[in-house]
């Protein structure tokens, strides 16, 4: 299975929410990827904190366009993530046949690294044109 690799930008913004609630959140997400994904994307996440310090949780779809190790097209990416007590949990999967021209049968997972403020992906995928 091939990985894809690389650093990317993100910038979050407040949006109103859906209903008032004691620690929910709304975020525009606005992505730059380089690297082995070349691209930028556009997402929207929702959050809700816990009563504990350090638990939480987000959903986000983020829809992606750009290059793949060479391969051109869109495909949406699913965040569930949760912190239990400052222990995270985060997955992000491709939504299946989300993927479009080059990039059409694409399926895989992507771990997002943080490292002295720094963003970074790692990507395995697998791409089985339909």
């Amino acid at each position: 299975m091939p990985t894809a690799k690389g650093p990317f930008q993100v910038k979050r913004a407040p949006l109103p929410v859906a209903f008032d609630a004691a620690g929910l959140g709304r975020h525009s997400l606005d992505k730059v990827y380089s690297g082995d994904l070349e691209g930028t994307s556009l997402g929207e996440m929702v959050s809700a904190g816990g009563s504990v310090q350090g638990s939480a949780g987000y959903v986000a779809m983020e829809r992606v366009t750009g290059t793949l190790h060479g391969h051109a097209g869109t495909f949406v990416l699913q965040h569930s993530a949760t912190m239990n007590r400052g222990t995270p949990n985060l997955v992000l999967t491709v939504v299946p046949d989300t993927g479009t021209d080059a990039l059409e049968g694409l399926s895989g997972s992507m771990r997002i690294i943080i490292e002295n403020g720094q963003h970074h992906y790692e990507f395995d995928y697998e791409l089985n044109p339909i």
